[in-house]
């Protein structure tokens, strides 16, 4: 399966669209993440809630998700804000060019820091985190700070998935921290590890960039950069469904 990881600027989206759009047809993309509430720029950096700046951002990925069918390719990953049951959610997605888009995952472990006021901008969600099936392809998605929560890395793995998913939002001086993330999480679920990432400036704040793709084993396979902000990769994931049964995914961890 060819697999495309991204980072986007989402100040600068209508150029970053149309390159992502040649890179991904060029490429033979089957499946693509995108980073984490990529089609807005990202407005959690400010402390107090603003409905008209979330509802603005819940529109503009309305209208982005309809342009999916643009990029020529077979799968997309991604999350989006959503208003649901009167709260507010960051929501994981597939989108499928047979089906088009199935809401997945609500986002459930919420930083409330300098830049990541989450918390207070929306609703955390209820733990829930079952993997999703797409013909022979198992998928677990982890939201940014999830990924730090490798109790649910290690259910994955023990459910089969072939593709661990994590996007992101995150700052550039924190890269070399959360890929050792994506490379834990990996190693404890015995699959390949896939991020996307916010990248450029809003206010303050600089956003990192820096996907990656890691292989079962936590061995970097790819990340992307300022230079390659899309990187493809053909994986076998045969290679995920042999490492469940190797160390230390087949350790007994059950109650004695």
């Amino acid at each position: 399966m060819k697999a495309t990881i991204t980072q986007l600027d989402a100040t600068r989206l209508p150029s970053e669209w149309e390159a992502l759009r040649k890179h991904v047809a060029g490429a033979g993309s089957d499946f693509l993440l995108l980073p984490e509430m990529c089609f807005a720029p990202w407005f959690c950096t400010a402390p107090e809630r603003d409905d008209a700046v979330w509802n603005a951002a819940v529109s503009a990925h309305e209208s982005w998700l309809e342009r999916l069918p643009e990029l020529d390719t077979s799968m997309v990953f991604g999350t989006a804000p959503r208003n649901e049951d009167g709260k507010r959610y960051n929501v994981a997605y597939a989108w499928t060019a047979e089906r088009g888009i199935r809401w997945l995952h609500r986002k459930t472990y919420l930083p409330n820091d300098e830049g990541y006021w989450e918390a207070n901008w929306y609703d955390r969600a209820a733990i829930d985190f079952q993997p999703f099936a797409l013909n022979d392809l198992s998928i677990g998605l982890m939201i940014c700070t999830e990924i730090w929560f490798m109790q649910h890395a290690r259910d994955y793995g023990r459910s089969g998935v072939h593709l661990l998913l994590n996007p992101r939002s995150t700052p550039a001086h924190t890269n070399d921290k959360w890929l050792a993330g994506g490379r834990a999480a990996a190693v404890v679920a015995g699959a390949f590890c896939l991020s996307a990432n916010h990248a450029g400036r809003v206010g303050n704040l600089e956003l990192g960039g820096a996907g990656w793709i890691c292989d079962p084993d936590g061995v970097v396979l790819a990340t992307t950069s300022a230079e390659d902000p899309f990187v493809t990769l053909d994986l076998d994931l045969a290679r995920a469904e042999l490492a469940k049964r190797t160390y230390p995914r087949y350790v007994d961890d059950s109650p004695v």
